[in-house]
């Protein structure tokens, strides 16, 4: 006995329409000429997440760009000498919380977008 080949072209199908309209589990696929209606799918997917939020606005407002952080003067004391101001790249360990969720949310959001275009858009974007 064989099985039916309905299953197969079923199964096709609804992966297709899932690819088509993405799920809560995969971000919706990007199909070439359809940029406008797929951001859109893929902006309300976004607001679907734990960290919509920060992954918006990592998506909108571009990758993360470290600042200089400047480290005020330090008066000397009896006990101490005197600190001179100073000029640092902010790193992960001294961002403010809202700076570190932008940070951390950027890979999630390279991610996702990654996962939502195919290999042939990929490779021409990548060319």
């Amino acid at each position: 006995m064989t099985t039916p080949i309905t299953t197969s072209t079923t199964d096709s199908q609804m992966h297709n329409n899932i690819m088509a309209a993405g799920s809560r589990d995969r971000p919706p696929m990007l199909a070439t000429g359809r940029y406008a209606q797929w951001r859109s799918r893929f902006l309300r997917y976004i607001d679907t997440r734990p960290n919509g939020d920060a992954l918006r606005k990592c998506i909108l407002k571009g990758p993360y760009t470290s600042m200089i952080v400047t480290t005020l003067t330090v008066h000397a004391t009896e006990d101490s000498l005197i600190v001179p101001e100073q000029t640092t790249v902010e790193t992960v360990m001294n961002m403010t919380p809202e700076n570190r969720a932008h940070f951390e949310s950027e890979k999630e959001a390279i991610h996702l977008i990654l996962t939502g275009i195919g290999d042939e858009i990929y490779s021409t974007v990548d060319a």
